[in-house]
C-alpha cells in the first residue's frame, strides 16, 4: 500500500491509524455538522495488533496509515472492540489481506460479526476480564454491553494507562488535531454532550455502573482513545467527569421550549412562555423546529429540567416536525424532567392533548395546565401563556 496518510504516534508503542470523514453530515439521524472520524489504533508490541478498523469506503486510507509505520502483513492480531459498521465495515477485507494470527472479540461480538458479513470469520471469544499477552505488552478486556451495542467492549493496555474505549467518551469531530489539548476546551465539551445527549443517553445507568467499576478496579488511565473524536491525553479525567455528570441527568433550572408554528400563532405564545420562564427566575433556550435539528434539540435537553412543547393542529394531529422529534427525544428516554404543551388551532384542535400524551409517555410530569389558542392568541391569551411559564420555573424551584 502507497503511503499517501501518515500515522500519528499516540504513544511510543501506540498510533492512530483511522480515518477522517470531512463530508459526512447524517449518522442515523445524528446531525454531524462536524464531520466525524473512525479511529483505528495500531500497537506495535512484541505481537503486533490493530485495534479496530473503519468504514468500508475508507479501507485504503487505513492501510496507508498503517503502512507509514509497518508492513499491514507483519500485523499479529486483530481486536475488535465494537461491530458496528463505521469501525468494522472492512473487517473481512483486512483479515483476508493480512492473515493475522488471530481476531478477539466479545461473545456478542462475534454474533453481531457474523450477522453483519454471513463470512465465516474465524474470531476468538474474550469476555469480561480476559487478559492477552502480546509479549511485551498485556490487553484486559472489559464487556461494555448496551454502551451502546450487546457486544460493546473496551481493551485496557496496562503497560501505557491506555483505554480503548470504543464509542463511549468519544464524539462526531472531523480535524486534523488528534488529541484532546489541540481542540478548545468549548468544542471538546459542546460536541462530546451532543454526543452523548443522543447516543448515550438511553444507557446512563450503565454507564454509572461502568465507571464505578473502573474506580473498583483501580485502572490508572492516562489515555482515552475513542472510536471518534480526538483522544484525551491531557485531560482524561475531565471526559470521565462529565459522563458522571451527565449519566446522573440531574435537572437544572432551565426549561426548553421546542415548537413549530403555521401561521404564527403557536410562535407567539412560545414567545409568551419563554418571557414567564425568565420572569420567574429559570433560564430558557427556546427552538423552533425547521430552524433548529432534533439532534441539538436532545443536546440542549441534556441536564434540562423542563421540556415545553407546542404545535399547532394539523389534519388532527401535531405538526409532522413536532411528531419528529419527539419520537426521537422519547427514544433516548431522558429523565428527571417537568414538562409542559401549548397550542394553537383552527377547529379541530387535537393537537395540544396528543402533546400532553407523548410527555406522560415519556414519564415527564405536567407542571402546568396546557394553553390552547383558536386561530391567533389575544392579550388574555399570551397572558395565560406568560403565567405557564412562569409555573414552570416555580416548579423547578
Amino acid at each position: 500500500m502507497k503511503e499517501i496518510y501518515s500515522a500519528v504516534k499516540v504513544t511510543d508503542t501506540v498510533y492512530w491509524v483511522g480515518a477522517i470523514d470531512w463530508t459526512i453530515r447524517d449518522f442515523h439521524g445524528y446531525a454531524t455538522s462536524g464531520g466525524t472520524t473512525y479511529n483505528a489504533y495500531l500497537v506495535m508490541a512484541d505481537k503486533v495488533t490493530l485495534v479496530d478498523t473503519v468504514k468500508a469506503p475508507f479501507k485504503d486510507q487505513l492501510l496507508s496509515r498503517i503502512s507509514s509505520v509497518i508492513d499491514p502483513s507483519r500485523i499479529d492480531y486483530i481486536i475488535s472492540n465494537h461491530s458496528e459498521m463505521d469501525h468494522s465495515g472492512c473487517l473481512p477485507q483486512i483479515i483476508e489481506m493480512i492473515t493475522p494470527e488471530k481476531v478477539f472479540a466479545s461473545p456478542m461480538g462475534i454474533k453481531a460479526l457474523e450477522d453483519h458479513f454471513h463470512a465465516g470469520l474465524d474470531i476468538i471469544e474474550v469476555k469480561d476480564g480476559d487478559e492477552i499477552d502480546l509479549g511485551n505488552r498485556t490487553v484486559t478486556f472489559l464487556e461494555t454491553r448496551m454502551l451502546h451495542w450487546p457486544d460493546s467492549m473496551v481493551s485496557y493496555l496496562a503497560e501505557e494507562r491506555l483505554l480503548f474505549s470504543q464509542d463511549a467518551f468519544g464524539m462526531h469531530l472531523a480535524s486534523s488535531e488528534r488529541f484532546d489539548d489541540e481542540i478548545e476546551d468549548w468544542r471538546l465539551e459542546h460536541e462530546a454532550a451532543k454526543y452523548y445527549a443522543n447516543i448515550l443517553l438511553p444507557f446512563s445507568h450503565l454507564i454509572s455502573k461502568v465507571l464505578g467499576r473502573i474506580g473498583e478496579l483501580g485502572l490508572e488511565i492516562d489515555i482515552i482513545a475513542p472510536d471518534h473524536g480526538p483522544i484525551w491525553r491531557e485531560k482524561p479525567g475531565r471526559i470521565l467527569e462529565l459522563y458522571r455528570k451527565w449519566a446522573e441527568q440531574e435537572p437544572t433550572r432551565k426549561a426548553v421550549i421546542v415548537y413549530d408554528t403555521m401561521w404564527g400563532s403557536t410562535e407567539k405564545m412560545a414567545l409568551a412562555i419563554a418571557d414567564g420562564v425568565v420572569s420567574g427566575g429559570a433560564s430558557v433556550k427556546v427552538l423552533k423546529l425547521r430552524a433548529a435539528h432534533r439532534s441539538d434539540i436532545a443536546t440542549e435537553l441534556l441536564g434540562a429540567g423542563a421540556l415545553i412543547v407546542g404545535s399547532p393542529t394539523m389534519n388532527n394531529n401535531i405538526f409532522p416536525t413536532m411528531a419528529d422529534t419527539l419520537v426521537y427525544i422519547k427514544g433516548l428516554k431522558p429523565k428527571g424532567m417537568i414538562g409542559a404543551a401549548f397550542g394553537s388551532y383552527g377547529w379541530s384542535g387535537e393537537s395540544v392533548k396528543q402533546l400532553e400524551e407523548s410527555l406522560r409517555g415519556m414519564k415527564i410530569e405536567l407542571a402546568a395546565e396546557s394553553v390552547r389558542v383558536k386561530y391567533v392568541p389575544d392579550e388574555e391569551s399570551l397572558a395565560a401563556c406568560r403565567a405557564l411559564g412562569e409555573a414552570v420555573a416555580e416548579k423547578l424551584g
